[in-house]
């Protein structure tokens, strides 16, 4: 048993962020049976316009229907405080934030660099709403980002916290944000996403032990995966026992 899973996704997409919260909850699972998972930061605006593809909310009834389809998603994911932030698409470039994770993704251990995409996805997409795209306000949702980071603290209140950076770290990321080299890694991950087949996120290549591989895209469709890699999972089914249904005067 073994694999691996790239993982593309982008900080604005609500998708990406359900999908990361799965992916991080059964990581020890993934480790255990030799799957190694490898996040991606991409800029799903470009992956729409490479792909021909529009965002949901560009079509009226998907819209409507997509209110009612993300607040059941969120509440599964265990983030039924989730919302997005005002003026969604102008916030939605997170090309400064994806640049910074390349830059830590580069620069940082593996385990640092999930608890910053993590803590930058809680805020960007909870109460909060942090604009990411405002390097003033990326710096103090770094500076408070805390270490061991588990989804219910809040960027406020993070400094409370042992952090995950340093103020000079802090300084370090931002510069290296701003350099070619993170600029140029977005773009490669991002045509690399589009080489794969993208049309949105969370796009996952995934390959098995066997060296096959295969594109899943995104947070509701695990259990293919499981199958393709060859893990134990238990599938969504029905109960055969009738619902107990409160009586009626």
């Amino acid at each position: 048993m073994g694999g691996r899973i790239d993982v593309y996704i982008d900080v604005a997409s609500l998708y990406s962020y359900l999908g990361f919260l799965f992916l991080l909850k059964d990581a020890p699972v993934y480790a255990a049976n030799k799957v190694e998972v490898v996040y991606h930061p991409v800029l799903l605006g470009a992956i729409n316009k490479g792909s021909g593809n529009k965002p949901p909310f560009a079509l009226p009834a998907k819209a409507n229907y997509g209110m009612y389809d993300a607040r059941r998603s969120c509440a599964r994911a265990g983030v039924p405080e989730a919302q997005p932030p005002p003026d969604f698409m102008k916030r939605a470039v997170t090309v400064l934030p994806l640049r910074a994770l390349h830059y830590i993704k580069s620069n940082f251990a593996t385990d640092t660099y999930v608890a910053a995409f993590h803590y930058l996805f809680y805020c960007f997409w909870t109460p909060e709403n942090a604009d990411l795209r405002d390097v003033e306000v990326l710096k103090s949702v770094l500076q408070a980002a805390p270490a061991g980071f588990s989804g219910k603290a809040s960027f406020k209140a993070g400094s409370q916290s042992k952090p995950l950076f340093t103020a000079a770290e802090v300084d370090a990321i931002l510069a290296g944000a701003a350099a070619q080299t993170a600029k140029d890694q977005l773009t490669a991950t991002t045509k690399e996403a589009l080489d794969r087949g993208a049309f949105g996120a969370p796009w996952m290549w995934v390959t098995n032990d066997a060296g096959d591989e295969q594109p899943f895209f995104g947070s509701d469709r695990f259990h293919f995966m499981y199958q393709f890699l060859g893990l134990p999972y238990q599938d969504v089914s029905l109960s055969d026992a009738p619902t107990a249904r409160a009586g009626k005067l």
